[in-house]
């Protein structure tokens, strides 16, 4: 997995660097500042005119580099600075007196001077935002909010170094303004705020270049979060043996549908039986049922006596590996019944979702300590109702929100969205890095819900998870392929799974 870094661990490492390291500040930001401007060269034209626009701390010294690197690549870098000279400090500084001392020329813009820095923008191939970087976390307003507006109005290609100004390196929240870059080139390792939906939107292709520092050094200053990576699932998805056969393949049992929403159920045992799962049963009261007899054929589907409730779900439960509960359930009295005995009593990893997560709103403090592994599925609606807030502020810090709800269920949480995230007690935040706009269809997190009990039969829970989000991002990435980002149906999707596995294994 590769290392996901907030604004503090971020600084704990570049001053790791500095002191244990014995790498001096001055030459991790040459290496940084070297190692964009080699990107950015490499994607234009000898000669091509670039607009480097810097601020007064680390990120315009990073400009300055990259400038100057810039310049003897053959480049016609013209540096406009939104600061005076004299506001200039340090590493900032040395790198603005190497970069005038090779021949570069720096143009000091005032407030009055916006025409300059708009015509100079207007003019080049390329603009390079180093104006704030990771340090921003206040709103920007004035002449900074007017000059990130000028740049996004910029015709050239907008790249951003370590993070777009104007986003919150830890939240990706947007501070007032913020720049909307074609490429974000980061150093040393990714950010938090890359990592979220705003962020993302904002920070356009992300790339990360080296500083100079062993990668193995971050586990000396620890680190928030992890991307997965494919090796990560080809990994926990292995290979079958010769003697795999239906019942060791793993048997799931979705407790899911209700009348009017039976696809909700169809979908998620779809999504079991194209992700590896044996042998899928849906289980549902006797009008549910009646409406699915009519529909499978691979699944197979069992009635839970309303009279008898908990002894029927107890004799569904000895013969099921792992259960997926809650999509199209209903949120009725007897919803409740089901959903409180399989979650809170079954001894069975238990993929929880949609109405069953919302029968635990105000109180999911009670799935703490349940027996069997259990996890959340909530989009950021439901995720809101186990936190008692609103999707605007679980969107506002997806990471924290993970945070909380980990801490207070005891449960690994899978928070979906562009980039799911995956929390579990203990370990660090697990970050999804496929999918896309494909996967935005009704239906689609039921697949996932399925898949997530197919690869809990044979996974722990949070492997389970990562690896299903993975997948069912992959999948929707098949689907999406020669440009479509509308129209994939769920099912679709899950015809994709096995096709997506196959695809990873094969890869080297």
């Amino acid at each position: 997995m590769i290392p996901v870094l907030s604004r503090a661990e971020m600084r704990a490492f570049d001053a790791h660097a500095s002191a244990a390291c014995q790498v001096p500040s001055l030459l991790l930001m040459e290496n940084a500042g070297r190692g964009a401007a080699d990107l950015i060269a490499a994607r234009l034209e000898r000669g091509a005119r670039v607009a480097v626009v810097c601020g007064a701390g680390n990120n315009g010294g990073d400009g300055f580099v990259v400038a100057r690197r810039l310049l003897t690549l053959g480049c016609d870098p013209r540096v406009y600075s939104l600061v005076p000279r004299d506001r200039l400090t340090g590493d900032a500084l040395a790198n603005q007196r190497s970069f005038v001392g090779v021949g570069g020329s720096v143009v000091e813009v005032e407030p009055s001077q916006a025409h300059e820095l708009g015509a100079g923008l207007d003019a080049a191939e390329a603009v390079v935002d180093a104006i704030f970087g990771t340090g921003l976390d206040r709103e920007i307003t004035g002449f900074f909010r007017q000059a990130i507006e000028l740049i996004n109005g910029a015709r050239g290609r907008i790249i951003a170094l370590d993070v777009p100004s104007g986003i919150d390196a830890d939240t990706g929240a947007v501070l007032g303004v913020a720049i909307r870059a074609h490429t974000t080139i980061t150093f040393a390792h990714p950010k938090l705020g890359l990592w979220t939906p705003s962020g993302l939107e904002h920070a356009g292709k992300v790339e990360v270049v080296d500083i100079g520092v062993p990668n193995q050094e971050v586990a000396r200053v620890g680190h928030h979060a992890e991307i997965v990576e494919a090796s990560d699932v080809r990994g926990a998805i292995g290979t079958r043996g010769v003697k795999t056969h239906k019942v060791s393949a793993g048997r799931v049992l979705v407790i899911a549908g209700s009348p009017g929403k039976i696809g909700a159920a169809l979908l998620a045992a779809r999504g079991a039986l194209r992700a590896g799962a044996g042998l899928v049963t849906i289980a549902g009261f006797p009008e549910t049922t009646a409406l699915l007899d009519q529909r499978v054929l691979e699944i197979m589907t069992a009635r839970i006596d309303p009279d008898k409730i908990e002894e029927s779900l107890d004799q569904l439960l000895e013969r099921a590996d792992a259960v997926a509960i809650g999509p199209g359930l209903g949120l009725g009295d007897q919803a409740r019944r089901i959903v409180d005995h399989v979650v809170l009593h079954a001894e069975k990893l238990k993929v929880v979702d949609a109405d069953a997560i919302t029968h635990f709103s105000g109180r999911a403090e009670q799935l703490r300590g349940v027996p069997g592994a259990v996890v959340l599925t909530p989009h950021s609606g439901e995720m809101a109702r186990i936190l008692s807030g609103t999707a605007a502020e679980v969107e506002a810090d997806r990471f924290a929100a993970v945070a909380r709800a980990v801490a207070l269920t005891g449960s690994v949480v899978l928070l979906k969205g562009h980039r799911t995230l995956i929390g579990a007690p203990d370990e660090r935040v697990a970050v999804n890095p496929t999918g896309g706009s494909a996967l935005a269809t009704g239906g689609s997190g039921d697949v996932l819900t399925g898949m997530l009990a197919a690869f809990g039969t044979q996974l722990t829970a949070r492997r389970a998870a990562y690896t299903a989000a993975y997948v069912h991002g992959s999948a929707g990435e098949r689907r999406s392929a020669q440009g479509v980002d509308r129209g994939v149906l769920a099912h679709e999707i899950a015809d994709e799974v096995p096709l997506a596995i196959g695809a990873l294994r094969l890869s080297p």
